[in-house]
């Protein structure tokens, strides 16, 4: 079978791309380009197009045309290390053992106090309509975002405590939950590829990401925190070490 010809010239471009002939930020060719270049119709330079947008090469600008996305270099996100109890319990952040000293901002941030949904209520073991304490934050390196994350603890748990702030001080959530007898001793995390959310998109994420979701466990297997974060599946690689 033939390969449709939108998908032929979506590869010409694609090739493109990665031979360095269009860079990050620059404009490839519009519709009306594609059109007389390969005599097709408009559809068909439009699904050509929309398909690298699909795959988070390209980004498509109201008004402007479609741009090759601009990623920084990819974050090693190790997932094993970056959780350890000398990171968080030194004071680091486990945010920032991702980005190699690279700048990373939290341009979106909030905590609030709502209902878990009920997936996430289960796991903590809240009954329904039980507050959670909900902190959202989106992250950018170099200006670029590149994950959003939302984490739900039980409010009754950390009420009071700096976790209701924007800041929690050195080590974060967990320095901060070790502080409260609850320190969590060891993480599970579930991973799956899925094609953006329109609320990821408009958190300015890629067409594809990486969804993470991260559950923490005190030693008396009490679920203190679950994280559920989107991340730009072209910004990422994604590390996990596994004792042998």
């Amino acid at each position: 079978m033939a390969t449709p010809k939108y998908q032929r010239i979506a590869a010409a471009l694609r090739n493109a791309i990665r031979a360095g002939t269009y860079g990050p930020g620059d404009r490839l060719p519009g519709e009306n380009d594609l059109m007389a270049q390969h005599e097709v119709a408009r559809m068909t330079a439009r699904q050509a197009l929309g398909v690298l947008t699909a795959e988070g090469l390209a980004e498509s600008r109201k008004g402007a045309g479609v741009f090759v996305r601009a990623h920084p270099e990819p974050i090693l996100r190790r997932a094993t290390a970056r959780l350890a109890r000398q990171v968080w319990g030194s004071g680091e952040s486990v945010w920032s053992a991702d980005f190699d000293g690279r700048m990373m901002t939290v341009d979106r941030f909030s905590v609030s106090e709502a209902p878990a949904p009920p997936d996430v209520a289960g796991l903590l073991s809240l009954a329904p309509g039980d507050p959670a304490c909900v902190r959202r934050r989106r992250y950018l390196v170099g200006g670029v975002p590149v994950m959003s994350a939302v984490s739900y603890l039980p409010a009754a748990l950390v009420a009071g405590s700096p976790i209701t702030n924007e800041d929690t001080g050195p080590g974060g959530t967990y320095a901060r939950l070790a502080d409260l007898g609850h320190a969590p001793v060891h993480a599970r995390e579930t991973v799956r590829a899925d094609t953006a959310t329109p609320d990821a998109r408009d958190l300015g994420l890629g067409a594809v990401v990486v969804l993470i979701r991260r559950v923490a466990i005190t030693a008396t297997d009490r679920v203190v925190e679950v994280t559920d974060m989107v991340l730009d599946a072209g910004a990422y690689v994604l590390e996990y070490e596994v004792p042998m």
